[in-house]
């Protein structure tokens, strides 16, 4: 039961960080040929007219106003997300700048310590921004309904779990408990198991049994996240935590590079989310549409799927593979 499941709580200040910081490598190849360039996916119009980043400031700010939401970047990629950022109307002080990329997990505790000095007190929700969905406004109220279940139980990190489609061996998978936690309408689970990219048996098994794909959108208190990291991983924890006091002042910057210099990849999901499952709850998505975008395979069989041909009509690039190239001229055709 939740500390606050007889209780409705004051509602918390709101917030939104953006993960743009990414190097979209396995993309690379499709968006080296829309763009014609080296930047990630996320700066990319791969449909739409749109980068996938615009796309998510967008769909962000149907819960989450402009004014408090957070994106984080990496300063290889400043001429892509500068112009990006600046028309879309995150104020530059949310522009958070990575040194380089080591993984979620830092980019994850870097803007959470930025929070705490601003905020300690908010909830906040995290996005990736190389996802689709075609109901935005859908996903966005499921968003809602998280940030509403970090009201009803403050003590833990609520993960948006969609319902699979199919046995997909390239998703994390989230195995929730049975039984429903506290008593509020929403229709909330404890989080029993993590399975990072399981094989296709056990795909088909976890779909059988009922489990979710972890879309990573995740929702919590900023003090209750930092906790869990705490947890999960104090060498990084207090490596951050060292370095606090430099945050929003001019030795920010130093402090950061310093920090970034001699510290591993580290990845959130596998170590922290999957080493912290007490911490966690899981509120069951459907209908939305989603997809993690973070290979040409699952673009293109989206585009096809969508009958809908990309803005774009290059020819099959090399680069692929015959089983892409085939997909890429099934979904190039308007």
């Amino acid at each position: 039961m939740c500390i606050t499941d007889l209780l409705r709580p004051d509602r918390a200040e709101r917030w939104a960080v953006i993960l743009a910081g990414g190097d979209g490598t396995r993309l690379r190849p499709l968006t080296r040929l829309i763009a014609g360039d080296e930047r990630p996916k996320q700066f990319c119009p791969i449909f739409g007219g749109a980068t996938l980043l615009d796309q998510t400031l967008r769909r962000v700010a149907l819960a989450v106003p402009r004014h408090r939401t957070m994106v984080v970047v990496t300063e290889a990629h400043r001429r892509f997300y500068l112009p990006l950022v600046a028309l879309g109307g995150v104020p530059s002080k949310q522009v958070i700048v990575q040194p380089g990329n080591q993984g979620t997990a830092p980019a994850i505790l870097y803007s959470l310590l930025r929070l705490a000095g601003r905020a300690p007190d908010a909830s906040v929700a995290f996005f990736p921004s190389d996802h689709y969905f075609s109901d935005e406004k859908k996903f966005m109220s499921y968003v809602e309904s998280a940030f509403e279940a970090v009201e009803f139980c403050p003590e833990l990190v609520t993960l948006l779990g969609v319902t699979p489609e199919g046995p997909e061996v390239d998703y994390g998978w989230i195995e929730p408990a049975q039984a429903a936690l506290g008593r509020s309408a929403l229709s909330l689970r404890r989080v029993h198991r993590f399975w990072e990219k399981p094989s296709l048996p056990v795909a088909q098994s976890l779909m059988e049994r009922g489990c979710l794909w972890n879309s990573f959108v995740m929702v919590g208190r900023v003090q209750t996240f930092l906790e869990m990291i705490r947890r999960a991983t104090p060498d990084l924890y207090d490596g951050f935590t060292a370095i606090q006091s430099d945050l929003h002042t001019a030795d920010e910057t130093r402090g950061v590079q310093a920090l970034y210099s001699r510290l591993p990849s580290t990845n959130f999901s596998q170590q922290v989310l999957a080493l912290r499952p007490a911490d966690l709850a899981v509120l069951p998505v459907s209908g939305v549409g989603w997809s993690d975008w973070g290979e040409p395979r699952r673009v293109l069989s989206d585009l096809r799927r969508m009958k809908r041909g990309a803005d774009w009509r290059p020819t099959p690039p090399r680069a692929l593979s015959v089983d892409q190239q085939r997909s890429w001229k099934i979904s190039t055709v308007a």
